[in-house]
């Protein structure tokens, strides 16, 4: 918001400080800033999975057989499977999202349009003339070109880096980067602008409590869903070592599964998090890895596999783990409630519920594009039911973070009986 106050100065982080110290601020055109803006954020990932096939090309062989080439389309079509273009493996479909690879792009995306923002917040209307209800397309048509942007680097990746035997999907990475630029570089252009303080200063409090908690409840699940992870991971560090040694790899070829593996590690935390929810996920078809019940089948040989819990009927107390996702959503949206008061009972409640819906939702949405096949026959099917956990997360995280919020509303309510501030009845 200070942005739009100074006008006459504008610096653009795309420009680094020079603008600012040799005094000439003059402002970029628009349509430029944007369109770079978004073919970096696309052209940066896009470097480092290159880079990253590369290395992985030499180090399974020092490049004793095919060319570097071989190993820059590895890596973009790495690339190109993080934006849901899938591939196909010797005829074998692969439509696995590495998630690691796409929350990269996502925080590219996002810093991008930070950057962006800044640099065109002097453009269009000031504060003062927003406020006054002047109309405000500067984060609209920004957001347009850093799409096109995006598109332009993919689409061209797409052409060099594919042909008729990868079956990749062209509608799958036009789809995700259109989704990766409105989700995250829109809004890091309407933050970097200025322009997004304006906006949610209009939002009652109410929302942006809900919108705070739900942000907590996830980020907090995800470190739970990540720790349950790296503990059974850990637990069974010697059958991980012992598929390596069965595969027979050496330091190279160690160095790339362990690269592969943290591509999938959040996968992986979205798996660990469906199960303690109840709903559980597959590895491959007809299998189930529950609380309640692990049912598992032939596996290939992946160290990451080595954390699954052994087939059978698990204790009956582990069934107890399903409490987890309510007291984990109950503690974020106190924590949140602790950091924005609510005096009025209704409030604290809705407060604390609605972030809890939201954040169901969206991990709801996370879980179901984690899976896919990775392989043929059975290994067609690997991942969570998304619908059911939907249904468990909205639940789960709705009643803990409406528990959560009455609990502090009560305790705020009692601290500010005892000191005598009084009742904050409305917002």
């Amino acid at each position: 918001m200070t942005s739009l106050l100074t006008r006459d100065r504008p610096t653009s982080p795309l420009r680094g400080d020079r603008d600012q110290a040799t005094g000439l601020g003059r402002r970029r055109p628009l349509v430029v800033v944007a369109a770079l803006g978004g073919a970096a954020a696309a052209a940066t990932t896009l470097v480092v999975c290159v880079a990253l096939g590369v290395i992985g090309w030499f180090l399974t062989d020092a490049g004793a057989h095919g060319t570097p080439r071989d190993g820059l389309r590895t890596g973009a079509l790495g690339w190109l499977l993080g934006h849901g273009s899938g591939v196909s493996v010797h005829g074998t479909p692969v439509t696995l999202l590495p998630l690691g690879v796409t929350l990269l792009c996502a925080w590219s995306a996002w810093r991008f349009g930070l950057r962006v923002g800044a640099a065109v917040s002097g453009h269009g209307p000031d504060a003062e003339r927003i406020a006054d209800g002047e109309r405000d397309w500067t984060v609209a048509s920004a957001s347009l070109f850093f799409t096109l942007g995006y598109l332009l680097v993919a689409l061209v990746t797409l052409h060099l880096a594919t042909g008729a035997s990868t079956g990749a999907s062209a509608g799958g990475v036009l789809r995700w980067s259109l989704l990766l630029c409105l989700a995250l570089g829109a809004p890091g252009i309407a933050v970097g602008s200025g322009r997004a303080a304006i906006w949610t200063s209009y939002l009652p409090m109410s929302v942006r409590a809900a919108a705070t908690a739900c942000r907590r409840i996830l980020t907090t699940w995800a470190v739970v869903s990540t720790l349950l992870l790296l503990g059974a991971l850990v637990a069974d560090l010697g059958q991980a070592a012992n598929v390596l040694s069965r595969l027979h790899t050496d330091a190279g070829d160690t160095v790339l599964f362990v690269v592969l593996t943290l591509v999938v590690v959040p996968n992986a935390a979205a798996y660990a998090g469906s199960w303690m929810l109840g709903p559980g996920f597959a590895v491959g078809t007809h299998t189930l890895v529950a609380p309640s019940v692990v049912v598992l089948g032939p596996l290939p040989m992946f160290p990451l596999l080595a954390a699954l819990p052994d087939a059978g009927t698990p204790a009956p107390w582990l069934s107890a783990v399903t409490v987890v996702p309510a007291l984990v959503a109950a503690w974020a949206a106190a924590r949140v409630q602790r950091r924005l008061p609510a005096l009025r009972w209704d409030q604290g409640a809705l407060r604390g519920c609605a972030g809890g819906l939201m954040a169901g939702v969206l991990f709801g949405a996370f879980a179901a594009v984690a899976g896919g096949a990775v392989g043929p026959g059975r290994m067609t099917h690997v991942g969570p039911a998304g619908f059911d956990v939907l249904v468990h997360a909205i639940t789960a995280f709705g009643l803990g973070g409406l528990v959560g919020g009455l609990v502090m509303t009560f305790l705020q309510r009692r601290a500010a009986r005892r000191s005598g501030d009084g009742w904050a009845e409305t917002e």
